[in-house]
Parts: C-alpha cells; structure tokens; sequence
C-alpha cells in the first residue's frame, strides 16, 4: 500500500473516531437533560401533592373546625368576624345551672313559648320578637342560617334564630363591656366553638347573655369565673335541644357545650 493510500485510510479512521466522540458525548447530554427533565417534573409533581395535601387538611380542619367560622354551618351574611384570640378560661367549677347562675347573678328562662318557625327572605323585615335576646320565631330561609363562629359585629335576628332552631347557642355580650372582659369570653367560646356563635349585641338589656331555642340566660354583669360557670351549665342544659336537626349543615367538627376542651 502507497503511503497515499495509507493516509487517506488514517485520516477515515481518525474521521470515524471523532464521529463516533462526537455521537457520545451528544447521547450523554440528552441523557443528562432527561435525568433534568425527570428531576424537575418530580419536584414539580410533588409540589403539587404537597399543596393539595395542605388544602385538604386546610379544608377539613379549617372550614367546620376553626373558631371564627364554620362555613358548612350557613352564611356568614356578611357579618365581619372576631379575629382576636383569648385567654384560656379558668376551670369550671359549678356545674349545676341554677345554682352557677345564682352565684353569677345571672337569670334563666327556660321553656319559653314558641313563637313561630315560618321561613320568611332574607329582605323582611325582623319579626317583634317577645324576648330580647330572640329565642324562638320567624327566621331567614335556609341557607341563610348565621354561620357558626365568631363575630366582631351582630347578625340579624333572622339569622341566628334559625340557628338556634338547630340546636345552637348564641353568646352575646354587650359592646360596653370592658374589652378584657370580652376576650375572656372569646377565649370561653374557643373552648366550646362546635355549633355555637358569640357576638356583640347592644340591643339587648344584659351585660352577657345566651340565647337557645326557647330558653334563654341573662347576666346583668360579667363576674368573670362565675359567669364563665353560668354559661357552660346552660350550654349543657341546652345545646343541641333545637326543634330541627342539629346536624343538619354537617357532623360536629370540634369541641362543643357538651364537650368543651377546657372541663376540668
């Protein structure tokens, strides 16, 4: 073979040889990219899991279960709602409703008369309700029923005694109370939140009132412990009695009257 030829045939081989490099080296980057590529979908992937984890856990606990609200429950009606936090209570000491409001100075009628369950729109107006706070007759159609939780402003009658038709109680105080006083009865709330509401209520002739369907307690002053006492016996005596389904809007979903978190 002529050294000609001998060169050609190297320079083939040399050709084939970087051919060969070059195919290598292109099959390791678009492995590469791929592992990438499967990497940050994975990333993506998961991130998408984890959100939908957290707005199930969020959806489950926070809709019925939080405090403030309990969207399942009916509409807020636009009521704004109490953002604040409050103390723990102190522990419950007497248990027997007559003799808890006794100590507090605190007034019960229970049995009230009916006074009526027609559903009526959302734009009547309220009926002449005969106890103050309302505790029977009627009230805004379904959905309209007040939401339970807890609020900064007071909800139309209408609202609430639909929910109290449904087992629930309405803790009420009056705006003039000293706010001290008002987040120690939010922090009482906290305790017992599953189907109850507070909120403020300058209409009515008590410094601390709660209103079920057909009874009712009203203080004439917050005496703190003692008053907290008063209103944990009513919500035992009374929650859940309503003429209608209390778990018509959905299972209980945190602590309530009959069992509150604080009991000891």
């Amino acid at each position: 073979m002529s050294n000609r030829q001998e060169r050609k045939r190297q320079e083939r081989e040399q050709l084939r040889e970087a051919r060969k490099r070059q195919e290598e080296s292109h099959a390791r980057s678009q492995r590469t990219r791929l592992f990438l590529g499967y990497g940050v979908a994975g990333v993506l992937v998961a991130a998408v899991v984890i959100g939908l984890v957290i707005v199930l856990i969020n959806s489950a606990g926070g809709g019925s279960g939080d405090a403030r609200v309990a969207s399942q429950s009916g509409s807020t009606n636009d009521v704004a709602l109490d953002e604040r936090d409050g103390p723990e209570p102190p522990a419950w000491e007497e248990r027997d409703l007559e003799a808890a409001a006794e100590a507090a100075g605190c007034v019960v009628r229970e049995d009230l008369p009916n006074e009526g369950a027609t559903h009526i729109p959302p734009d009547s107006d309220s009926p002449e309700y005969r106890t103050s706070p309302a505790t029977s007759g009627d009230h805004v159609e379904p959905p309209l029923q007040q939401a339970d939780g807890a609020y900064a402003e007071t909800p139309r009658d209408i609202y609430v005694v639909h929910s109290l038709e449904h087992g629930r109680i309405a803790l009420q105080y009056s705006p003039d109370l000293p706010e001290e006083n008002q987040l120690a009865l939010r922090g009482l709330y906290d305790t017992m939140h599953a189907w109850a509401l507070v909120f403020p209520n300058e209409d009515m002739p008590y410094a601390v009132a709660v209103s079920a369907w057909q009874n009712l307690l009203g203080c004439e002053e917050y005496q703190g412990a003692a008053t907290m006492d008063a209103i944990r016996a009513f919500g035992v005596a009374h929650f859940g009695k309503g003429p209608e389904p209390a778990n018509a809007f959905g299972p209980l979903d945190g602590p309530s009257p009959v069992r509150p978190e604080v009991s000891s």
